[in-house]
């Protein structure tokens, strides 16, 4: 949960700037750069904005994340139209679907879902199994877009961000004077605290990828 603000972050980066009054960094320019560090967080860190919500699915097998959403994490379960819970929905690989049921976009559409499939490559989408009748929701654990904050509100992501935003903000600054030799390494080192804060490793992506967990069998049809 959020409870620092936006202002408290730059009046920090003021101090280690040396530039209390901003004159050289106007508090506006910092803003913006702490903005845009929210969202390189996302982007390293997806479940940084991690939220689940009830989705209505759509007729058929293809389906869609919340607007706001960046990527899908996982989809966890059908949600009766009361809202109560339902069945466990299960990860599974596309080509076991295709090989297994080469005709499962066609078969017989239900209310309720078994399976969901994911592709890195759409990371905004899903499939799921069997085809939906359009009547059912299921709720999905999605990363959302990080909204831009104004000096008095409190950070979109959590406060265990705000050391690596500082870091990043301080970056941006610095980079702003690259053409100084000690600016220039200065800006380096920032962003390297910004990376290491969030404990950035490669493969990002492939890591909360939902087939990193165990894939579910491929159910009769």
């Amino acid at each position: 949960m959020a409870t620092i603000t936006a202002q408290s972050i730059l009046t920090r980066a003021a101090t280690i700037l040396q530039d209390t009054t901003n004159v050289r960094w106007p508090e506006d320019e910092l803003l913006d750069w702490l903005n845009d560090g929210q969202r390189d967080v996302v982007i390293y860190k997806p479940d940084a904005t991690a939220k689940v919500e009830p989705v209505q699915l759509a007729a058929g097998t293809q389906q869609a994340i919340p607007t706001e959403g960046l990527s899908l994490l996982d989809v966890i379960r059908n949600v009766a139209a009361d809202g109560s819970p339902g069945r466990a929905v299960k990860v599974t690989q596309r080509q076991q679907l295709d090989d297994t049921l080469p005709d499962w976009h066609a078969q017989a559409q239900g209310a309720s879902v078994q399976l969901f499939v994911f592709d890195e490559r759409n990371p905004k989408g899903f499939w799921v199994y069997p085809p939906s009748d359009g009547s059912g929701k299921v709720d999905v654990l999605y990363s959302a877009a990080p909204a831009d904050v104004t000096l008095a509100e409190t950070l979109s992501v959590d406060d265990v961000y705000a050391n690596a935003l500082l870091d990043y903000v301080l970056y941006r600054a610095y980079m702003k004077d690259a053409d100084y030799a000690a600016n220039d390494q200065r800006a380096t080192a920032q962003y390297q605290r910004f990376m290491r804060a969030l404990g950035v490793r490669d493969n990002t992506e492939s890591k909360n990828n939902p087939y990193v967990r165990k894939t579910s069998p491929v159910v009769g049809g």
